[in-house]
């Protein structure tokens, strides 16, 4: 039983489907009601738009099942949560944090300040008695290791996924215009820029 946080994007969408490959039932969290029935489609189990009461919702969504895994691109509250209700040796796998980022062109610095002052905070010595594991993940350490690249893409080819769904296509001289896109909360799928 896996959660996925924004699972309409890029990186949610290629992990619902490598869960699904696997037979998982996956709860998924979108940050709007337009989202829901694309991933519906895609394969989720069931979708939470992300709210005031996200622990009911949590709960609801995966009916009295054990959360095992947490693929984690939010952070903040949208992290504890999923983490105090993780199975005894459940993974929660931190990709992203978009808590910790503005919204729109002009940042909040003064509410960034406080996500990121009041962001949660994992006593270590408190792992090993609740069974439970927090990791980081970031592609960029794995192109100096090419054979375990390889390795890896040749373990997810094998899984036979459908392509990557491409939400918007912008030339790269038009960065500004897909960061924007990005900030505003409306991708579904990747943003790839092109070069010529």
């Amino acid at each position: 039983n896996v959660l996925i946080h924004s699972v309409a994007g890029g990186v949610g969408l290629q992990a619902l489907k490598i869960a699904k490959a696997y037979d998982c039932f996956v709860v998924g969290t979108v940050g709007n009601d337009s989202k829901v029935d694309f991933v519906k489609k895609e394969g989720c189990d069931r979708v939470i738009v992300r709210g005031a009461d996200f622990e009911n919702q949590l709960k609801n969504a995966l009916g009295g099942r054990e959360l095992r895994l947490v693929i984690d691109t939010v952070g903040g509250r949208y992290f504890s949560i999923p983490f105090k209700m993780l199975a005894p040796m459940g993974r929660l796998i931190v990709v992203g944090s978009s808590r910790y980022t503005s919204v729109g062109n002009r940042p909040n610095v003064f509410r960034l300040l406080w996500y990121f002052l009041t962001r949660p905070k994992i006593d270590p010595q408190q792992l090993p008695e609740t069974n439970k594991g927090v990791l980081g993940f970031n592609l960029i350490w794995l192109y100096e290791r090419a054979e375990l690249m390889h390795q890896l893409l040749q373990e997810i080819n094998g899984l036979q996924l459908s392509p990557p769904h491409v939400g918007h296509v912008l030339p790269f001289e038009k960065m500004h215009e897909a960061i924007r896109l990005f900030q505003s909360g409306k991708t579904m799928g990747k943003v790839v820029l092109t070069i010529e």
